[in-house]
């Protein structure tokens, strides 16, 4: 799973018949200390997240197989939008 921050959306109009109704979002991931840890990418949105949102984002294999019985096209899923993160140095 990676962290990340939504940045903005994607409107695709036509797409594959699997992926009607899906949202798409622009998330860049980030470390837990908010700074950024790579290039953005587009992730498929069931739960609701949007502008802003800290999310929580699983990606590959288990993305594509998101609990239908059909495998999608899509390598990228938002899983949980994030409330907060506790990440403490230890010493």
């Amino acid at each position: 799973m990676q962290i990340g921050t939504v940045i903005g959306n994607v409107w695709a109009t036509r797409k594959e018949e699997e992926l009607r109704g899906l949202k798409f979002l622009i998330v860049e991931p980030q470390y837990p200390d908010g700074s950024s840890s790579g290039s953005p990418f587009v992730a498929v949105d069931k739960i609701g997240a949007g502008f802003g949102d800290t999310v929580l984002v699983t990606k590959g294999s288990a993305a594509a197989n998101m609990g239908s019985e059909t495998r999608l096209p899509i390598d990228a899923l938002i899983i949980g939008i994030v409330d907060s993160i506790d990440a403490g140095k230890g010493g």
